[in-house]
């Protein structure tokens, strides 16, 4: 019998790799699964489908695309264990206080 105390959840490991890769100065994980039963790809135990929201100073002079190649790069054995999409939303912190902070009205 596995001890389940161990057992960490895809989620948890999700946190623990991107905080070591990235330095995070703001970092959600959020297990969309539920919303993707019946899929192609969702498990039936769900931990197929995230949402990610990552904020770091890494991603400064980074493109898009180099920003999800190095997340998809850090996450690589997750993906080969069956992780199946991720949705990435990836912002410096300065990106992110403009999307975060109000319109200025003009």
């Amino acid at each position: 019998m596995p001890d389940m105390g161990h057992m960490q959840s895809r989620a948890d490991r999700l946190n623990a790799i991107l905080k070591e890769a990235f330095s995070p100065a703001l970092l959600r994980v959020e297990d969309d699964s539920a919303r993707h039963a019946g899929h192609a790809g969702a498990a039936p135990g769900g931990q197929t489908h995230y949402n990610v929201l990552l904020v770091s100073e890494v991603f400064a002079g980074m493109n898009r695309v180099a920003r999800s190649r190095a997340v998809h790069a850090a996450l690589a054995a997750e993906f080969a264990s069956g992780m199946h999409a991720l949705a990435l939303t990836l912002r410096t912190p300065a990106e992110h206080a403009r999307s975060t902070s109000p319109p200025s009205g003009g």
